[in-house]
């Protein structure tokens, strides 16, 4: 069984838990106590953001978490943009850390995918602002 944990989210904010949209009507800390796959609003990009490739790598791994009845075919796109991308880069650390983006697609760690690709932003930023 996995460790219990609280999310806390004001009035009006959104969290994502296994496909569902839930808005608090006021302040509330929620206890998941079992493994819940969930994404809270404020790490949802929206379409209009996906202006480099991580991020609309990142759109699509989202797309995995919030709409789990069409993981399968999205799965699909982000096998096919994974490989396109992976050959594409040279710098080691995005390389890495795409590897680490695969293992957890491919394992089910939808949130860690999603964290670690936020977290390779600022070396895709340096890499695309030396080109």
């Amino acid at each position: 069984m996995t460790k219990p944990f609280t999310v806390s989210l004001k009035a009006g904010e959104r969290v994502f838990v296994n496909g569902a949209v839930i808005r608090a009507g006021s302040k509330v800390s929620l206890e998941f106590l079992n493994d819940v796959t969930f994404l809270l609003e404020q790490h949802v990009m929206r379409p209009e953001s996906t202006t480099t490739p991580l991020r609309q790598l990142y759109f699509i791994v989202q797309t995995m978490l919030m709409d789990p009845a069409a993981a399968d075919s999205t799965r699909m796109v982000f096998d096919a943009s994974y490989e396109l991308l992976a050959e594409a880069v040279e710098t080691p650390e995005l390389k890495e850390g795409l590897a680490a983006v695969s293992r957890y697609v491919g394992a089910g760690r939808i949130f860690e995918a999603l964290r670690t690709l936020r977290n390779l932003y600022a070396v895709e930023a340096h890499v695309l602002q030396d080109t």
